[in-house]
């Protein structure tokens, strides 16, 4: 987890998690949460996203006064807005709930061009009408939060369910912002404007959620064009705290799918398209996961890095197979490497630092391969590919 940026009166306070050179992706909480709430899946998620979480004003450390009565749902994403350009964010895939929720939807409906993917869990284009959001806010400055957060745990979870930080974040939110919150759910509603997004959007629903039952997402995923949409047994309101992994796989699979189809592009570009149909041919039940892994994480996230060159990282590649012995996967690696640019000249010197320390035996047997593939490829490059068209049973 990398420090947040310093925290003014004018900045959402927020915690990120994952390289900085991954996709960007902000994580939204429900109206008297924080940052708590994505515990469990954010750190699964930055493996292989730039994961923003951030705090609603007045609640966990954000600054109360960065709204005010009558806010709208509007000024919070121009908060998160000014947090993204403050991170150098220019374009970020976006989850939320409940009133996080809503804030991707203003976002996917104002804003496209700053979104990517869009998630929206446990949340509403509408959220039931003003007046009971507006007598809950009348009641909150009147009051404080010590009443409403008594029933906190029987609002967001199943019987039998709890999660006692986050009930202590709702007592302790600022009942001011918190009301304000309340005035910006009273005042929302996007029903009319849903057809206009065009962020891939991914619907999901707690099937015992009392707050936004799925008839709410159902509402978004019937009006969004090509979004989908998922329900979760055993979940409330607050499915990312109930019911995590289910929340992981889902927002994972929606995420990182763009990753897997770039992956596969990549990978096409480098061991070329022979290898790749040769390999999805091959494809079983038994093996199909594992070739989503190697499209998703070698190819689609690694390779696409543009933090080494491909060269480079055939360089590095071809040291790493010399290492281990993996034969096959040199030669394959090898053909690899004259795609990237590399001469017949720099192969041969990056095998002869193998033998510095890999150990004489290894860049020997690599260079025994390296003699046949080399050879091979400069035949085919005079006459044309043969039959075989490279290599066998490996998938990488």
């Amino acid at each position: 987890m990398t420090p947040r940026a310093p925290r003014t009166a004018h900045t959402l306070h927020h915690l990120a998690e994952g390289p900085h050179t991954a996709p960007a992706l902000l994580l939204g909480p429900s109206l008297g949460t924080s940052t708590a709430l994505w515990d469990t899946v954010a750190p699964e998620l930055s493996a292989t996203h730039r994961v923003v979480r951030w705090d609603l004003p007045g609640h966990g450390g954000s600054p109360a006064g960065l709204i005010g009565p009558g806010a709208t749902v509007a000024d919070l994403a121009r908060l998160v807005l000014d947090l993204a350009d403050g991170l150098g964010l220019d374009r970020f895939s976006y989850a939320g709930v409940s009133l996080g929720g809503a804030v991707g939807l203003h976002l996917a409906v104002h804003h496209p061009e700053r979104i990517d993917r869009l998630a929206v869990l446990c949340s509403s284009a509408h959220f039931g009408g003003s007046a009971p959001w507006e007598e809950r806010a009348a009641t909150v400055r009147r009051e404080g939060l010590a009443r409403l957060a008594e029933t906190a745990g029987a609002r967001w979870f199943t019987p039998g369910f709890s999660m006692p930080c986050l009930v202590a974040d709702h007592r302790a939110a600022d009942p001011g912002a918190y009301a304000a919150c309340c005035d910006a759910l009273a005042a929302f509603d996007l029903r009319d404007r849903l057809a206009g997004i065009t962020a891939p959007t991914l619907l999901v629903a707690g099937r015992e959620d009392p707050a936004t039952p799925p008839v709410h997402l159902r509402e978004i995923a019937d009006a969004v064009p090509g979004a989908a949409l998922t329900e979760l047994p055993g979940a409330s309101h607050l499915a990312p705290a109930e019911q995590p992994e289910a929340v992981l796989a889902a927002l994972r699979a929606h995420f990182t799918g763009a990753s897997a189809r770039s992956g596969t592009r990549v990978r096409r570009q480098v061991l070329g398209d022979a290898h790749v149909d040769r390999a999805q041919a091959r494809q079983t039940p038994l093996t199909a996961r594992f070739q989503d892994f190697v499209s998703r994480y070698a190819w689609g996230e690694i390779w696409t890095d543009p933090t080494l060159s491909r060269r480079e990282r055939s360089l590095i590649t071809l040291t790493a197979l010399v290492a281990h012995g993996h034969h096959d996967e040199l030669a394959m690696h090898l053909r690899a490497a004259r795609r990237n640019g590399l001469s017949d000249d720099e192969i041969a010197a990056a095998l002869l630092q193998t033998a510095v320390y890999c150990g004489v035996p290894a860049a020997n047997a690599a260079f025994a391969v390296a003699q046949r593939v080399l050879e091979e490829e400069h035949v085919e490059e005079d006459t044309g590919p043969g039959p075989s068209g490279g290599p066998g049973p490996h998938v990488p």
